[in-house]
């Protein structure tokens, strides 16, 4: 691979600079650790959506948004329309019903999208921070590419061809720390820890990102991708500001042993909130598909708990309902 060698890159496969083996005879977990994990998931704790979420239905975003303003628009997941000086930005967009390699097994999601494709406005970029299939989505990679021809892609080294391979165009690739300016917001690429993979013989063949959003007019926005508690998020702050706003994900954390070195739990997002210094944030990853083992509304509760543990006043760190469309900084 044309990759550079790094302490993230070992010139055969990306890494983390960050211990994630969680096992104590110093083995990596294997594919049977993984299936049993998988099936300790209790499909019930995730039935009762229905039941305890009032199905509302919000305006769409439309309108202008006014200089040093965003409106984040939370699709699901880890999908969210950011519309912020004159551009219209995506987040992992994930719209189709299951995130699996097949259409007729693998996690389904419990609500759908906030806002379809046919209601998105014009996209000027997209931000992918993985390869995964609850990140990266292809049949709705592929139908953006068709609606929005002139959409560019900012994602981690080694997805471009990839992608070009699926008819989605107009990638650039981006190491940690790297920078690039598109359509006037410039995007830096930021580490995370996590892992890539999409079938068994492509482990950590790509890179794994986070990223920092900085507009010509607009806030600046840190999106976390995928991640689990990480050293980085102080580096962050000290090489390119604190954001105004971070996207953190919440969700997909139990059981810690397996999750906790690759996926934040509420109590991790709000360490991670405080060492950016963020002035607020918008939790994801959470409510849209059973990938873990933890109740449906259980990060939601446990935000709650670490922000009042934390000495956190409540609307610092908040999470918005599917289709719920917030302004920062609040008007």
């Amino acid at each position: 691979m044309p990759f550079p060698i790094s302490d993230h890159f070992d010139g055969e496969v990306f890494c983390n600079p960050e211990p994630t083996i969680r096992r104590t005879d110093g083995k990596k977990f294997g594919l049977m650790t993984i299936i049993r994990a998988r099936m300790k998931r209790d499909p019930a704790v995730w039935a009762q959506w229905p039941a305890h979420v009032e199905n509302k239905v919000y305006p769409k975003p439309s309108g202008p948004v006014p200089a040093g303003a965003v409106d984040v628009t939370f699709i699901g997941h880890s999908s969210f329309l950011l519309r912020v000086a004159g551009q219209n930005i995506l987040t992992d967009p994930v719209f189709s019903k299951r995130c699996s390699p097949v259409s007729f097994a693998g996690p389904a999601r419990v609500r759908a999208p906030g806002l379809t494709i046919e209601e998105l406005p014009e996209i000027s970029l997209l931000l992918l921070s993985h390869n995964h299939y609850d990140h990266c989505d292809v049949p709705s990679l592929r139908k953006l590419a068709k609606r929005f021809p002139k959409m560019r892609v900012a994602t981690g080294l080694g997805n471009a061809a990839f992608l070009a391979g699926k008819g989605i165009a107009n990638a650039v690739e981006l190491d940690w720390w790297e920078t690039v300016e598109m359509n006037g917001v410039k995007i830096t690429a930021t580490p995370a820890r996590h892992f890539s993979a999409r079938t068994l013989n492509d482990r950590n063949k790509t890179l794994w990102t986070g990223m920092m959003i900085e507009p010509a007019a607009g806030p600046k926005i840190y999106f976390a991708g995928d991640t689990g508690y990480t050293k980085f998020f102080t580096e962050i702050a000290q090489r390119l500001g604190p954001p105004d706003l971070a996207l953190l994900p919440i969700g997909a954390y139990e059981p810690r042993w397996f999750m906790g070195p690759v996926h934040m739990n509420p109590e991790d997002a709000v360490k991670a909130f405080m060492d950016l210094s963020a002035k607020r944030a918008v939790g994801m990853h959470f409510g849209t598909f059973q990938l873990t083992a933890e109740a449906i509304d259980a990060p939601e509760a446990d935000l709650v708990a670490a922000k009042a543990a934390a000495g956190l006043a409540a609307g610092d760190f908040v999470t918005l309902d599917v289709g719920e469309t917030r302004r920062e900084p609040p008007p």
